[in-house]
């Protein structure tokens, strides 16, 4: 067994029975989360979904990471398609009680991961050029997604970490924005839910610079011009199991 597997007291529901279909690694994730008025977002989510709100707001996030080592259950990674870049805009939602994720948008540098993620995951996935480099204990990232079809959206954002790492306590802002394990997706009248699961997140605050951002473009800029609260998560082996129809 994964020692991941011997995690499980911080989930907020229990690890599905079915064996999970993929897995991967995830690495140098950085989270940034603005407020967002509740109807703001309305129109952007199911109807089905519940938009969470701690402190009296919603939350959105931008997630930059690499993702590596994918692979299905019982084949070995894929040489060449294995890694990519990613960057996805969330925000966070339950249903029927259940808390999870919906992604307004996932961008990634493969189009292989794009099409694939399309049809298996039913999630909005679209290609984007990125960058990820390393300066000493510095991270830049850079995003821009531009091809017919699509908006103009771009983001680039240099980090690195400036506390200890913790773990998010229950009842905490951290806790409510990390700790999901699930995301829902609709596709024509039917909404879907896809679990995985990791161990506990371990964060820490991050310095940041936020060099430009046009991402969520459908949104008034006046939401991006406070500072977002950011953080780093340390490197996560994650697994997800196939989608189930909800009723």
């Amino acid at each position: 067994m994964h020692k991941e597997f011997s995690e499980t007291s911080h989930r907020p529901f229990p690890v599905p029975r079915r064996p999970w279909i993929m897995t991967q690694e995830w690495h140098h994730l950085l989270f940034s989360h603005w407020r967002v008025p509740v109807e703001a977002l309305r129109e952007y989510v199911p109807s089905e979904l519940e938009i969470d709100q701690f402190d009296g707001t919603s939350w959105l996030g931008l997630t930059p990471f690499l993702a590596s080592r994918s692979r299905v259950r019982g084949l070995p990674p894929i040489p060449f398609l294995h890694s990519f870049l990613e960057l996805n805009v969330r925000v966070y939602v339950s249903y029927k009680g259940t808390p999870g994720i919906y992604f307004l948008s996932l961008d990634a540098d493969s189009w292989p991961v794009v099409l694939g993620a399309k049809t298996s995951a039913l999630l909005p996935y679209k290609h984007a050029s990125m960058n990820l480099n390393h300066e000493e204990d510095k991270i830049h990232f850079k995003s821009r997604r531009k091809h017919p079809g699509c908006r103009d959206e771009s983001f680039s954002i240099s980090y690195k970490p400036k506390s200890e790492f913790f773990i998010p306590a229950r009842g905490t802002l951290e806790f409510f924005l990390y700790e999901r394990y699930c995301f829902f997706t609709k596709q024509g009248k039917h909404l879907y839910r896809g679990d995985i699961h990791h161990d506990r997140w371990r964060i820490c605050a991050a310095d940041f610079f936020i060099h430009h951002n046009t991402m969520v473009s459908f949104l008034p800029r006046t939401y991006f011009q406070e500072n977002p609260i950011v953080h780093i998560s340390k490197e996560k082996q994650a697994f997800a199991w196939a989608l189930k129809k909800q009723v």
